[in-house]
């Protein structure tokens, strides 16, 4: 399953570099309910060098997740792609 970084997760003063909100397209996030199987699963995003591995913890709006990653993520993630595994052995 694949989701686009639409922004880091913040307020007004602070944004989190760890914490990703993504959006995710309508068919899966067409129901609260769909959205809400997601919480737990890994997200993998792609960088040139190496992965960073997050996982989804909870819903944001209507058609996105905020997604919470090891470590911070760099500025050039957003508007990336980001595939939502449910298992690591599994794509």
């Amino acid at each position: 399953m694949i989701g686009r970084i639409v922004n880091f997760r913040g307020g007004r003063r602070t944004h989190h570099t760890n914490q990703m909100v993504l959006e995710l397209n309508d068919e899966i996030s067409s129901k609260k309910e769909n959205l809400v199987r997601l919480m737990g699963k890994k997200v993998t995003y792609k960088a040139k060098t190496h992965d960073i591995i997050g996982t989804v913890t909870r819903i944001h709006g209507k058609r996105g997740v905020v997604a919470r990653f090891n470590r911070g993520m760099p500025g050039q993630a957003i508007g990336a792609e980001v595939e939502i595994i449910s298992e690591i052995g599994k794509q």
